[in-house]
């Protein structure tokens, strides 16, 4: 059977009128963009474009996630509003309480630059053990196959990730606020150094826990981020201009670019929870 294409697996709808861009819903059966076909690029010699095949009905950020349009991006923050966070296991909770006590309960883009500073950690541990297992599996070409896909997911997640910590560098740098080089360069640096042998142990020790923790951390970073933009209404009327717009994605203003920021979170969020359900790869 032929893997399901992006429209196959969406649903979305555009009013001109208001949006130009369309909204992309993702149907139950189907939490994640990478569980669709991907377009097959065209061959060099090729004189007709790729098939749009399983493209999709809009545009991607940088790391294959949706871009969603304005209403649809006000819609999935209500979404995150509403929806309990998960119950968030002891390792998890101590993270969170070290972020309050090095930078204040109050959300802020300083602390948000801190919290993406670490956000890459376990998909980089997650890509170094999935390229492990392809050493040791690659004549199965049925795990192979599972095992790159892994791969690519795990790249693409690091990657999105690194737009978030840019864009919010960014931001706080437009800010003009000077930052202290002690709580936002070695702090930083020491918590991601201890969040990667976290990590890694958990990994090491049983996989499931570090899906869960990572699933923790995402739940978390979509909640506040979701929590931020309610904070702050002024930031709908606050344009958004970037130097990495052509890379991550254009917003129309601040409020829309970090509600997709938070829509991001959620789709890590929801690819962790995969994995936990999911057999041990390789």
């Amino acid at each position: 059977m032929s893997a399901p294409t992006l429209a196959d697996a969406t649903r979305h709808a555009t009013d001109s009128a208001t949006d130009p861009m369309p909204t992309v819903e993702f149907l139950p059966g189907f939490p994640s963009p990478r569980h669709v076909a991907r377009p097959v690029p065209a061959p060099a010699d090729a004189s007709v474009p790729a098939s749009p095949a399983g493209a999709g009905p809009g545009p991607t950020t940088a790391a294959e996630t949706p871009r969603l349009g304005r209403r649809a991006l006000r819609r999935e923050q209500d979404a995150t509003l509403l929806a309990p966070r998960r119950r968030y296991s002891l390792v998890a909770k101590l993270l969170f309480a070290t972020m309050d006590l090095l930078y204040g309960r109050r959300r802020t883009m300083e602390k948000f630059q801190v919290l993406e500073i670490v956000a890459r950690i376990p998909y980089q541990i997650w890509e170094n053990a999935a390229y492990r297992a392809l050493t040791r599996r690659h004549r199965d070409m049925g795990v192979a196959a599972r095992i790159r896909e892994r791969i690519e997911e795990n790249r693409e997640q690091q990657d999105n990730e690194q737009w978030h910590l840019l864009i919010t560098a960014e931001l706080v740098g437009q800010s003009g606020r000077t930052l202290n080089a002690f709580r936002y360069r070695f702090l930083p640096w020491l918590m991601a150094v201890g969040y990667y042998h976290t990590s890694w142990l958990l990994f090491v020790l049983a996989p499931r826990w570090s899906y869960r923790l990572n699933a923790d951390f995402e739940d978390h970073a979509e909640h506040e981020y979701a929590e931020f933009v309610a904070e702050h209404p002024e930031f709908e009327h606050r344009a958004h201009g970037s130097v990495f717009a052509a890379q991550y994605g254009a917003q129309g203003s601040l409020a829309d670019l970090l509600r997709q920021i938070g829509y991001d979170e959620r789709m890590h969020k929801q690819e962790s929870e995969r994995y936990l359900r999911e057999d041990k790869l390789g």
